[in-house]
């Protein structure tokens, strides 16, 4: 039994639940329990991201008052509840800055309008505590490198750790970056990303695809003094340094982050394409111009064969029969690379595309529709990931409508994911039958203090999640129609680990 903060299940919440408990076992339960999960329940990540850098999602510019921030990020969540998305991922540290208190980082200027502006309030608290209250997974979002979308150091506040650390900056791209291959620049943001796992009850620590950032035309990143600091005397060729600079960021908060906190996922979406078969026989069937390996010094093959992530979510931006980098043919390949690991594939897609006449295809309604039936038909795929909130939700080619009605209709468990810890917690504790009310039928039960979340199943069906808040829980089936039902709620621990059902009879 774990007392830690995001359990919720300190002392005091411990006490309360032996004593509901032993209120429990002296009820007369007119109920029901059944040895299998009750219906068909589907178990799939739908993930959305909600990018804050340049303001693409949120909040939606510089400067709104703190009031309107946090309704709009609201809307953005209560939206997002209406297609049944069950995780978001959310950017707190667009350019190592902070979207929350922090002795480390100034405060966001996406925030205010003014790197180092106090917002009046703790952004990531509220974020984090929002998506709880829907039940929906909260994934911190970093970017490990990037510093800003300028190139001149002297628009950064003047304690900013770039300023203070200059032999850490590079410039690259009209851009301005942590140099990966500094050992003192990696461990900084690795102390930066535990401090704020630690702080925050976050589910998971995400990663996108900016480690080395994308090759620019005519630009050789500098990175050469570095090179012969810190690299050149152990590795021949600085590709391999590179990589293994990327390796030991992967590597070493991979192992920390699960010692701080063993139920939090780490997780990376990497470009789609590792490398392809003109460079690599075992590469995928593409000609893209940019591969993770050789170009961003990503080798994700080897996180995933070291199971440094819980899960890996490539962006496949593309569509089915591209020529470049066709869908149908990527999807296989990267269910290969983690066969037999027990990282989580999910797919990253491409909703800001979606209506797009570049490349062919996009313009056709039935292009994601028709991705998200093939992710389902690939044994090995746990889900998707939409990019970004804004264009999901502005329901491009009517594709919002098309998850609602019929994607998405019924609510998805997040699956367990085979490199965390955890076990099923006992299954509920039903108090009495279901109770008839105008608004429809009202169960109640008693939960367990390993309990994060709560199932609840109408007949064989899974019609709505439940974040746990202390050891009593109900729900009215507003939706109910007219006649008998069988209920039926399950428990799940903080790894989505479920227990088997308790069963309720009843009617409205």
């Amino acid at each position: 039994m774990r007392g830690h903060d995001g359990s919720g299940r300190g002392p005091a919440a411990r006490g309360l639940v032996a004593i509901a408990a032993l209120v429990a076992s002296v009820l007369v339960l007119s109920a029901t329990d059944s040895t299998a999960l009750p219906g068909s329940a589907r178990h799939e990540l739908r993930g959305m991201w909600i990018a804050s850098v340049a303001n693409i999602d949120w909040p939606s510019r510089q400067g709104l008052p703190a009031a309107q921030q946090r309704q709009e990020y609201v809307s953005l969540l209560d939206r997002a509840k209406l297609l049944n998305i069950n995780a978001v991922f959310v950017q707190i540290r667009p350019t190592a800055d902070a979207f929350y208190p922090s002795k480390l980082e100034p405060w966001s200027r996406y925030l205010t309008g003014r790197q180092g502006g106090d917002p009046g309030y703790d952004p990531l608290a509220f974020l984090v505590s929002e998506a709880h209250k829907r039940d929906l997974e909260f994934h911190a979002w970093f970017n490990p490198y990037r510093v800003s979308l300028h190139d001149d150091p002297s628009e950064l506040v003047p304690t900013h750790p770039a300023r203070l650390h200059p032999d850490w900056l590079i410039s690259y791209g009209g851009q301005l970056y942590y140099d990966p291959g500094v050992p003192a620049a990696r461990v900084f943001v690795e102390r930066v990303i535990l401090d704020t796992t630690r702080r925050y009850d976050i589910d998971g620590v995400h990663f996108d695809d900016y480690f080395y950032p994308y090759p620019v035309a005519g630009e050789q990143f500098p990175d050469e003094r570095t090179y012969q600091t810190y690299g050149a005397s152990r590795f021949p060729d600085k590709g391999d340094w590179r990589r293994d600079n990327v390796n030991q960021l992967i590597s070493d908060l991979s192992q920390r982050i699960h010692q701080v906190k063993p139920w939090v996922a780490f997780g990376v979406s990497p470009f789609g394409v590792w490398r392809d078969r003109r460079t690599d026989p075992t590469g995928s069937d593409t000609t893209a111009g940019v591969h993770d390996y050789d170009d961003l010094y990503a080798d994700t093959r080897t996180w995933i064969r070291h199971r440094w992530v819980d899960y890996i979510a490539p962006q496949l931006y593309w569509p089915i029969g591209f020529t470049v980098a066709d869908y149908a043919k990527l999807l296989p390949w990267w269910v290969n690379e983690v066969a037999g690991s027990g990282v989580a594939l999910y797919i990253g897609q491409a909703a800001s595309r979606i209506g797009s006449s570049s490349p062919a295809g996009w313009d056709n309604p039935r292009e994601m529709p028709n991705h998200i039936a093939l992710d389902r038909s690939t044994p090995g795929i746990g889900g998707d990931i939409f990019f970004n909130a804004t264009a999901l939700l502005d329901n491009r080619l009517g594709f919002a409508d098309r998850l609602r009605t019929d994607l998405y209709q019924w609510p998805a468990l997040v699956p367990a994911r085979a490199t965390l810890p955890g076990h099923p917690p006992p299954r509920p504790a039903p108090i009495g039958a279901q109770e008839p009310t105008a608004q429809g039928p009202t169960l109640r039960w008693i939960g367990f203090p390993t309990t994060a979340s709560y199932g609840v199943y109408r007949d064989d069906r899974l019609i709505a999640t439940i974040r746990a808040d202390g050891p009593l829980a109900s729900f009215t089936d507003r939706a109910a129609d007219q006649g008998r039902h069988t209920y039926a709620v399950t428990a799940s621990d903080r790894e989505h680990h479920e227990s088997p059902p308790s069963g309720i009879e009843g009617s409205r």
